[in-house]
């Protein structure tokens, strides 16, 4: 049976899809941009600030659906400018310190302009 995961502490969804969804153990989390669940804006102060407040929103719903960071298994991160990828990373590594597997590109766009998207699957 899947269950929907859904927390006011995230950012609601942007179009019809679900903040995450479980199933047999398994985390399929939608991707999480840089947005302030309180204000609905961007976090302000460049990809620093961005990508701590899409890390945070990521660990909202992991701790919704009773996991954490250390549950994570993939992730998948986009960036609107490669020349990000430096300080992406340093925040990014203060969350994830299992050193999940990863892919992470450049995109042309992200939605609401952001400057950086993380999806995760987790694993119990």
């Amino acid at each position: 049976m899947t269950n929907t995961i859904n927390t006011e502490k995230a950012p609601a969804a942007i179009g019809p899809y679900s903040q995450a969804k479980e199933i047999n153990g398994m985390l399929f989390c939608s991707g999480q941009i840089g947005i302030n669940p309180a204000t609905g804006d961007l976090a302000e102060g460049g990809i620093e600030a961005q990508t701590e407040q899409a890390c945070k929103n990521v660990g909202e719903i992991l701790r919704k659906a009773g996991f954490d960071y250390n549950d994570v298994i993939k992730t998948v991160c986009f960036l609107s400018d490669i020349g990000n990828f430096k300080a992406f990373n340093e925040i990014y590594a203060k969350y994830f310190i299992s050193k999940p597997a990863r892919s992470c590109v450049a995109v042309r766009e992200i939605p609401k302009s952001a400057l950086c998207e993380i999806e995760v699957i987790a694993a119990k």
